[in-house]
């Protein structure tokens, strides 16, 4: 009795003394790891940060329903920022000097981000799936940085391949939020025309966290574009749209995942129909059919099944069904759902005494993490994935993945 029962006491002796031995490591006890969230609960981006949440919560949730991590279950603690870069940084203060946490994850929005980070970098906290494809993040500089999703670089070189090659489209012009953000669009715009020897035909602008596009717009319609690539927020992404129908101005409009795909359809309604949107992880709505263009229209190639039947995004969708039985799959709430499965799968490799060294450690190795057929390569920069899909809405208002073949219906790039 006395030999069975040895091992298993030896066991747990070395499991507390290892908990013993990080207490002092922030966020981190012996029951729990906290992390912190600085987003936008309020104002015109409010969804995304309430949907980026939903999906880590989601992850943490199902993690703590198994026993969390190696015993300790995973919490989040989330502050609004209201898509403000002053909010983000007082928030992000609070929560590494009051809260305590381990980490940050979630943030959302590029000028909120570019004054976070240097806060967290400076007290070696990590820094975790930022909801923005800004470039800056993609610096090694910032070595606390650990980005999920691909760059707005690779997002625009998306859009204007599409139109310049797929719509023979290139009189592109570029509606965008006066800050950094809106750059860091329009700059991947400009250099994805400038590597196909052109340029932009006209811009328009509107400052962050207003509904104020109707100069912009005016702007932008003098130009006579064929395409306008929008570079901002759902409210007044939508409001240009539906301001540009009324008055007739038609041309082609392409978003970048940040607008927020279901808020965005949400706001427009049938207005919605024919935009296109770049998005950085699968489609999660289930298996609608794909779309090919030919002679510039869209023509319907059968069941987009690939990407929907990645177990991870089957997982989040029977998840969402269970914990959130009103709410509809969206891109950013499985976005969310990914960055909090790479938090799961990052703390399982540190074992049972986790630290911060170890977690940004991640980056430095040259191997797959794989997400359940979602997988994330780190080591050659801090980004996780390179993935772009390219969608665009129905007459049905569902989000559609555009394909080039016929014989790619399936596939994501």
């Amino acid at each position: 009795m006395q030999r069975a029962i040895l091992p298993r006491l030896c066991a747990a002796v070395l499991v507390l003394a290892a908990n013993l031995a990080h207490a002092d490591e922030a966020g981190v006890d012996n029951d729990s790891v906290t992390f912190g969230q600085s987003a936008a609960f309020s104002g015109p981006a409010q969804d995304l940060g309430i949907e980026m949440r939903r999906g880590i919560e989601m992850a943490f949730a199902e993690a703590n329903e198994t026993g969390g991590v190696f015993g300790r279950a995973l919490e989040l603690v989330s502050l609004d920022d209201a898509y403000e870069p002053e909010a983000a940084i007082a928030n992000t203060m609070e929560l590494i000097t009051e809260e305590n946490v381990f980490a940050l994850i979630g943030a959302v929005g590029t000028p909120t981000s570019r004054s976070a980070v240097p806060v967290a970098h400076a007290e070696d906290v990590p820094y975790i799936a930022p909801f923005t494809g800004a470039a800056f993040l993609r610096d090694r500089q910032w070595s606390n940085v650990i980005n999920l999703r691909a760059s707005y670089y690779q997002e625009t070189e998306k859009i204007v391949d599409f139109l310049t090659t797929s719509l023979g489209i290139d009189r592109i012009g570029v509606f965008y939020q006066d800050d950094s953000f809106g750059q860091a669009g329009l700059r991947g715009v400009q250099i994805a025309l400038e590597r196909r020897g052109l340029q932009m035909v006209g811009t328009g602008v509107y400052p962050r966290n207003t509904r104020a596009v109707k100069t912009g717009l005016l702007d932008l319609r003098s130009a006579n574009p064929d395409a306008v690539v929008l570079i901002g927020a759902y409210q007044p992404v939508a409001r240009f749209i539906a301001w540009a129908k009324q008055i007739g101005f038609e041309p082609h409009f392409m978003t970048i995942s940040f607008v927020g795909s279901n808020a965005l359809i949400e706001e427009l309604g049938p207005a919605s129909s024919g935009i296109f949107v770049t998005q950085v992880v699968p489609p999660p709505h289930g298996n609608e059919s794909a779309v090919i263009i030919e002679d510039g229209l869209l023509h319907s190639v059968g069941a987009d099944t690939t990407d929907t039947s990645l177990p991870i995004v089957e997982h989040y969708r029977q998840l969402l069904a269970r914990m959130y039985p009103q709410t509809p799959p969206g891109f950013v709430s499985l976005e969310g759902y990914l960055a909090g499965r790479l938090v799961v799968s990052i703390l399982e490799s540190c074992g049972v005494s986790p630290d911060r060294a170890c977690f940004l450690e991640t980056m430095t190795y040259h191997h797959v993490i794989d997400l359940g057929g979602f997988s994330v390569r780190f080591g050659y920069d801090n980004q996780g994935s390179d993935a772009v899909y390219l969608t665009v809405v129905d007459d049905q208002g569902r989000y559609r993945k555009v394909v080039e073949t016929a014989g790619d219906a399936g596939g994501g790039e």
